[in-house]
């Protein structure tokens, strides 16, 4: 059985539609020392809590797009984007280090369960370069 999927966003402006969050009313301090949320099972207080310990503060609307909120979730270490294909981008729950099979009939990601899959050796990093991340994709595909 495969793990929990990774949704892919349809590109689609929701301008009108959506919450904004902001982070330019937090002190960059306050953001450093973020605190761990006190969750309680409460769907809308979890967020906010998770929201706030990540630097981030649910605002009124400000005329963003999806992407926005997607890449400021992004910043603060909730989501984890992936690239498939330079065509497709999935924003991932799971922000812990693994890797994704991309089913390419179905286009869908799903995490690989291993936690030991690791790459035997890792390419020479130019000058003044260090690796931010490593992202396997697999792509699998129904026998034919």
């Amino acid at each position: 059985m495969l793990p929990k999927l990774a949704r892919a966003v349809p590109k689609v402006d929701m301008t009108n539609q959506i919450t904004v969050l902001s982070d330019d009313a937090v002190d960059p301090a306050t953001r450093s020392a973020a605190h761990q949320p006190a969750l309680t099972g409460c769907p809308w207080h979890d967020v906010n809590e998770m929201l706030q310990a990540a630097g981030l503060r649910p605002t009124r609307q400000r005329l963003a797009t999806v992407y926005n909120t997607l890449n400021q979730l992004t910043d603060a270490g909730l989501l984890r984007q992936v690239s498939v294909d330079g065509t497709k981008t999935y924003f991932d729950t799971n922000v812990t280090a693994h890797h994704h099979f991309y089913l390419e009939n179905n286009h869908e990601l799903v995490d690989i369960p291993d936690p030991h899959l690791v790459l035997s050796k890792m390419p020479e990093v130019p000058e003044g370069y260090e690796i931010a991340r490593v992202d396997m994709v697999v792509r699998l595909r129904r026998k034919r």
